[in-house]
C-alpha cells in the first residue's frame, strides 16, 4: 500500500514508519521541519511539509494514497502533564487535525484511514477485563480523543473506505519522553505510583505498538485496543521498573493521594485491565513483549547501554 502518516516524528511515528516499511509498504509523511524531513527521508520515507490544518494541502498530499494514518499529538511531557495550555495544544491536534485530515482522504479518495487514541478514556473497572464495548468516561482530558475517534468513524460511515481507532496503552519504550523520564527515576530509586497500589495499568512497548499500526492496514472497520497481553497491577508495575533499572525503591508515591489532583490525573489514577482479544483475533497481531516486565527489561536495556 502506499501510506501517508501524519505525527511520523513523534514518539510512535518513528517505530510506525519502520514497520510500515519492513511491512512492503511506501511511506510519505508529514514534516514540519527541514531537520525532521531529513529524519524521515533516512528512514526511507517521502517527507512531505504541509500543514496538518490545511484541508486543500493535505488533500494534495494524499491523492494516490490507499491509507492515512494519524499518529499526530501533542501530549506535554511529565513536567508540564498539568498544565491547560499544553492540554489545549495537544486537544487542537486531536479535535482539529484529525477532523481535517479525514476531510482530505475523503476528497482524495483514500480507501483506509487509522486513528491513534488511548484506552485510558474508558471508566475504572477494578480489576475486570476491559473490552472495546467497555464503559467510557467523557472527563475533560478525553475530548480531543473521542473527537478523533469521531472522525474515523465518520470516515467509515461515509462510505469512503474503513476507518479503524486503536485504543492504545500507556506507552513505554526509547522515544516515549515520559518512559524516559520514570527510568531516569527509578534509577534514584524513586518509584511512581499514580492511584491504589493493587489497581492495574494496561501498557503497550512503542515497537509493539507500531507493528499494530501496520497490522491495522488490514483489519475491519471498527475500535480496537492495543495493548500488551498481561497488564500489571501499580505496584507490579513499580517492580518491574525497578527491577529493568537495577535499584530497589527506597520512596514510591504519589498513590492514593495522586486521586485528589481531580481529572487532570483521572487517566492515570484509575484501574484499567484492558483486554487485547478482538485486535488479535482480527489481525493476528500479537505484542513481542507481553508485559511491562518485558517492556521495561527491553527499554532499560537500550537507553542504559
Amino acid at each position: 500500500m502506499r501510506v501517508f502518516v501524519a505525527g511520523g516524528t513523534g514518539a510512535i511515528g518513528g517505530h510506525a514508519i519502520e514497520a510500515l516499511l519492513e511491512a512492503g509498504h511506501t511511506v510519505t509523511a508529514l514534516a514540519r521541519t527541514r531537520e525532521k524531513a531529513a529524519t524521515l527521508t533516512g528512514q526511507g520515507a517521502t517527507p512531505v511539509m504541509v500543514s496538518l490544518f490545511d484541508r486543500a494541502e493535505l488533500a494534495g498530499a494524499l491523492a494516490g494514497h490507499d491509507a492515512a494514518v494519524n499518529l499526530a499529538t501533542a501530549i506535554p511531557p511529565m513536567s508540564r502533564f498539568m498544565s491547560t495550555r499544553a492540554m489545549r495544544d495537544n486537544y487542537r491536534v486531536r479535535a482539529e487535525g484529525s477532523a481535517a485530515l479525514v476531510d482530505a482522504a475523503l476528497a482524495a479518495g483514500v480507501g483506509r484511514v487509522v486513528q491513534e487514541s488511548v484506552c485510558m478514556l474508558y471508566r475504572d473497572q477494578g480489576a475486570r477485563w476491559i473490552g472495546e464495548d467497555g464503559p467510557v468516561d467523557r472527563y475533560p482530558m478525553t475530548r480531543g480523543n473521542f473527537a478523533a475517534e469521531a472522525g474515523a468513524h465518520r470516515f467509515t460511515e461515509s462510505g469512503g473506505g474503513a476507518g479503524v481507532v486503536l485504543r492504545l496503552g500507556w506507552f513505554l519504550g526509547p522515544g516515549a519522553a515520559h518512559s524516559e523520564q520514570l527510568l531516569a527515576q527509578a534509577r534514584r530509586h524513586v518509584g511512581m505510583v499514580l492511584g491504589r497500589p493493587d489497581g492495574y495499568v494496561s501498557s503497550i512497548h512503542l515497537a509493539d505498538a507500531a507493528t499494530a499500526v501496520a497490522a491495522a492496514l488490514d483489519a475491519p472497520a471498527g475500535t480496537y485496543n492495543v495493548v500488551d497481553d498481561e497488564p500489571l497491577t501499580k505496584r507490579e508495575y513499580a517492580d518491574a521498573l525497578a527491577r529493568a533499572a537495577g535499584t530497589r525503591m527506597w520512596l514510591r508515591g504519589p498513590g492514593r493521594a495522586a486521586c485528589l489532583l481531580g481529572d487532570r490525573l483521572t487517566s492515570l489514577t484509575r484501574s484499567l485491565r484492558v483486554s487485547n482479544t478482538r485486535f488479535r483475533e482480527s489481525t493476528g497481531w500479537s505484542p513481542r513483549y507481553p508485559s511491562a516486565r518485558e517492556g521495561w527489561l527491553a527499554t532499560a536495556q537500550t537507553l542504559l547501554t
